[in-house]
């Protein structure tokens, strides 16, 4: 209830000071279109359309603002706050923004990639840990209401370990590596780039792509406001066009999509291609597919994916309620599939 309360009163003060979030006012009261981005730290091709400019060169109209966030957790708070419009964020943190308490207006409207060997746990070497089941009394870091923390759960399940007889702690990717720097945790579920410096002193005890074979998959997600959506459905088209545009530069040209992403993450293009290589990233085709999200008159999959992933975020107790397939289906995007995202 407090919680409840708490979001109505961020949202009712975010709104009266921003507007319904459909549009911005430029310079000396006059209309100006904003779109405002939220973008996570990670290899994706929603880099490779931040470093090309693609979504500034389409919508010459529009001014484009990117923020850098570090989990789906404050993404969905941003969200809630009615302070972005379009954004990267995990298959989980959507499942529960999907689902009460929260129940955020937004639409699921890109598959940006499929997690594979990109995100995993690791364990400390000289934590004495080898297995999922030694995590046991352990202290295990992750970032909270993402698709890692998700992942965490799910292999602790498959392993028959309880989330009470090991403390997991709440740390962003970034104090996840000071964490482990200091010795302060055991493991960490987290994702690339800290991933990579993870490994260099530890042991990877399960990868994301194993449980997605085990039926546990996670993903990233682009989604868009509902409100913004109703408003400016021409820019979320050119939206979604760039980022299957970079979809397909990475499976065609993977060298060019790398150094994009190298110049984003601060990377050699050579970390950065390795990197790209560890996702799953489907091209542009496949998303309109019966697995994926479908079309208009044939629903993918997607929706009865997020329905498992928060019918067992409510077996965790980490949500209220399990919304249902029909609701979960009315927020997938899929309006002008598959031809919105031919070049």
């Amino acid at each position: 209830m407090r919680l409840r309360f708490l979001l109505s009163f961020v949202l009712v003060a975010a709104l009266a000071a921003c507007g319904d979030g459909t549009a911005s006012r430029g310079g000396g009261g006059a209309a100006a279109n904003r779109i405002r981005l939220a973008y996570q730290a990670f290899p994706s091709g929603d880099l490779v359309v931040k470093n090309n400019k693609w979504l500034e060169e389409a919508l010459p109209g529009y001014r484009i603002e990117w923020t850098k966030f570090d989990s789906g957790a404050s993404i969905n708070t941003a969200f809630v706050a009615g302070s972005v419009d379009i954004a990267a964020i995990g298959s989980s943190p959507v499942a529960r923004g999907l689902s009460a308490p929260l129940n955020i207006p937004y639409q699921v409207a890109f598959v940006l990639d499929v997690a594979g060997d990109n995100e995993a746990l690791v364990a400390r070497n000289g934590s004495g840990v080898t297995s999922i089941e030694g995590l046991r009394g352990k202290k295990v870091a992750t970032s909270f209401a993402s698709t890692a923390h998700y992942s965490l759960l799910a292999a602790l399940d498959r392993a028959g370990v309880r989330e009470s007889e090991l403390t997991v702690v709440d740390l962003e990717p970034q104090d996840i590596l000071a964490s482990w720097t200091r010795g302060d945790i055991d493991a960490a579920y987290t994702w690339l780039p800290t991933l990579k410096e993870l490994k260099k002193n530890g042991k990877v005890l399960i990868a994301s792509r194993e449980l997605a074979t085990a039926g546990k998959p996670t993903l990233d997600l682009g989604v868009v406001s509902t409100a913004f959506l109703k408003a400016h459905p021409d820019a979320v088209d050119a939206w979604r066009k760039a980022e299957a545009r970079a979809l397909q530069l990475i499976a065609d040209d993977r060298a060019a999509a790398a150094a994009a992403v190298a110049a984003e993450l601060n990377l050699t293009e050579q970390d950065a291609e390795e990197q790209l290589g560890q996702g799953v990233f489907l091209k542009p085709a496949d998303l309109a597919s019966p697995e994926w999200l479908g079309t208009p008159d044939k629903p993918g999959a997607l929706a009865d994916s997020l329905v498992s992933a928060a019918r067992f975020l409510k077996d965790q107790q980490k949500i209220d309620a399990v919304p249902d397939l029909a609701t979960v289906r009315a927020a997938v995007y899929t309006e002008g599939l598959p031809d919105v995202l031919a070049p």
